[in-house]
């Protein structure tokens, strides 16, 4: 909603599509993140001439998915593994208009440094990892455990805000004042 809110959107309804977000056997982060968007965009009921609008993110370290923790053990396991290395944020989108769908996937290269015990465990207890790809948020605490990326700063939050605006215009939205 608040990278929405930087083209001066306000959704009229905020509807969670409920899909199986389990990754397919030896799916690929890019191509799994992309499947999730469009399946969540086709969840969403809507009539033909509603725009949805749906985004997934992946926390990707190589071939390896990372997604949501499901308790504070797993985000260790992941803040750990990720910790003093890159690794790849997905953020893909996907915009729906009746019958028609269009999506975008933008990779961005994210490098968290290696965290002290002192570090994991006070992020661990903020529950800031929960319901977050690879257990953490960029725009959250984690953002002192990130020294560099290269990339859409607004993906690794979990939206392209210019991508998006691109996908909204092409599906009729009038993203810009003027498009009225």
């Amino acid at each position: 909603m608040e990278l929405l809110g930087q083209l001066g959107i306000i959704p009229d309804a905020v509807l969670p599509p409920d899909i199986n977000e389990d990754p397919h056997k030896g799916e690929l982060p890019r191509p799994y993140c992309a499947r999730i968007a469009r399946e969540k965009a086709a969840a969403v009921a809507g009539g033909c001439d509603d725009i949805i609008l749906c985004a997934d993110t992946t926390v990707a370290l190589g071939r390896r998915i990372m997604g949501k923790p499901r308790d504070a053990g797993q985000a260790a396991e992941f803040l750990l593994a990720l910790g003093g290395r890159r690794h790849t944020v997905i953020t893909a989108i996907a915009v729906r208009r009746g019958d028609k769908v269009w999506s975008r996937e933008v990779e961005s290269a994210v490098k968290m440094k290696r965290l002290s015990d002192n570090e994991l465990n006070a992020y661990l207890a903020s529950n800031d990892w929960q319901g977050k790809a690879g257990g953490y948020a960029i725009q959250g605490m984690a953002a002192a455990f990130i020294p560099w990326i290269s990339g859409s700063f607004s993906a690794i939050m979990g939206l392209p805000v210019a991508e998006t605006a691109a996908l909204l215009a092409t599906a009729g939205y009038p993203v810009w004042k003027g498009d009225l």
